[in-house]
């Protein structure tokens, strides 16, 4: 009985191994492929990926770089906000100021026998529009000149023959600038 399950064990041995030497249906085949697949796939992931230590730099480098220039920027636009909201608050009450001023024009204007009271309107002119100096604000010369919608605001017009064209034959009141911002049209009167 021993010699026979030897017999049985080296023919059952012998036609395992015929079996897989002979070839196999595809199927069974492509299924080991895959499964060879998904084991060198596992094990690929398993593996601990080195670390890029030269492009987790640069990245680091470019963020840095992005964020300086964005702070510049942003510094460079405050001081330009604060430097004009300092000249807009300047020309807005510069401006509060102009009635002042087309009130004194109006009461030198005027004749009057007081000369005392003229010589101190006059006084009063005087150092109101050196105060306007001393706080940048110039007064746009119109008179003769000709007629620029930037500096000048037309509320009339007439037809002479004597003047040019568009020229700038009274002025109602007077315009004025800070620097090159107008802070107050001259209203005039148009020939032509």
């Amino acid at each position: 009985m021993a010699a026979d399950k030897e017999k049985n064990e080296t023919s059952s041995a012998a036609e395992e191994e015929a079996k897989a030497e002979a070839p196999q249906p595809e199927a069974e085949t492509k299924k080991e492929d895959k499964k060879e697949e998904k084991k060198a796939k596992k094990e690929k992931k398993e593996e601990p990926k080195e670390p890029d230590y030269k492009a987790e730099l640069n990245g680091a480098n470019d963020r840095y770089l992005r964020l300086l220039a964005e702070y510049d920027n942003y510094r460079k636009r405050s001081q330009k906000e604060k430097d004009n909201l300092y000249g807009d608050i300047r020309a807005d009450v510069v401006t509060k100021f102009l009635p002042v001023y087309d009130n004194l024009v109006r009461a030198l204007a005027q004749s009057t026998e007081d000369e005392a009271f003229r010589k101190g309107v006059e006084m009063i002119m005087t150092q109101f529009c050196g105060t306007l100096e001393k706080l940048g604000v110039t007064k746009t010369e119109s008179l003769g000149k000709t007629f620029d919608p930037n500096l000048h605001n037309a509320v009339m017009h007439v037809d002479d023959e004597e003047k040019g064209e568009n020229e700038i034959v009274e002025v109602f009141q007077d315009g004025f600038m800070m620097g090159d911002k107008v802070i107050r049209f001259a209203m005039v009167k148009v020939a032509n």
